[in-house]
């Protein structure tokens, strides 16, 4: 795993919305902690874990404290691990996905439906830079809804109380309270109050 002096510059540089050029000393140290993520996403997928265990396998992975009322339901993988902050009472249903160099924040009373993925990354357009890549964080606001099977784009926010449909894609930010659905997801209504 990279160093923690290392790992905290490459978190700056990350949350910062700065490109990782390939081959750079970030773009190795964020491939030395996804190393430490598939290390403990084995861990957390390959057996079962009580409710506890699996809160305990997240704090390590995201190198921080899981709240007691979160829940997951395994399997789970992250490509980084180190850069997800989850609320109060969220769960996370089977399946997920979370590319989360970028950063992922999920909000209080959030539910994330089965095969969610979340995605913080693009690759640059031009073929000779292909393997830089460009950080966007993905904010998910307090008492959203995943359907299954839904994608959420690089630099997207998910405002409060918003429902995401079943296999939407979602490539803009999504007002609170509305309800989307589609490829690319479209607002077709909104929540009722109460």
């Amino acid at each position: 795993m990279a160093n923690i002096a290392g790992l905290d510059r490459l978190l700056a540089a990350l949350n910062a919305g700065e490109t990782i050029p390939g081959g750079s000393i970030h773009h190795k140290a964020m491939h030395a902690a996804s190393q430490e993520s598939l290390r403990i996403t084995a861990e957390l997928n390959g057996r079962y874990n009580s409710p506890a265990e699996v809160r305990a396998l997240m704090s390590e992975l995201t190198g921080r404290s899981i709240p007691d009322s979160f829940h997951l339901f395994p399997p789970f993988s992250a490509d980084f691990g180190k850069n997800i902050r989850f609320g109060e009472n969220v769960f996370v249903n089977s399946g997920c996905r979370f590319q989360d160099q970028g950063g992922i924040d999920i909000g209080d009373g959030s539910l994330i439906g089965h095969n969610a993925v979340i995605t913080t990354l693009n690759h640059d357009m031009l073929p000779s830079r292909r393997a830089d890549m460009h950080p966007a964080r993905v904010v998910i606001g307090t008492g959203v809804w995943f359907g299954a099977n839904v994608t959420v784009l690089p630099g997207v926010t998910i405002g409060d109380n918003a429902v995401v449909g079943a296999g939407a894609v979602v490539t803009k930010d999504v007002p609170a309270s509305a309800v989307v659905l589609g490829v690319p997801a479209k607002q077709v209504g909104t929540v009722p109050a109460g």
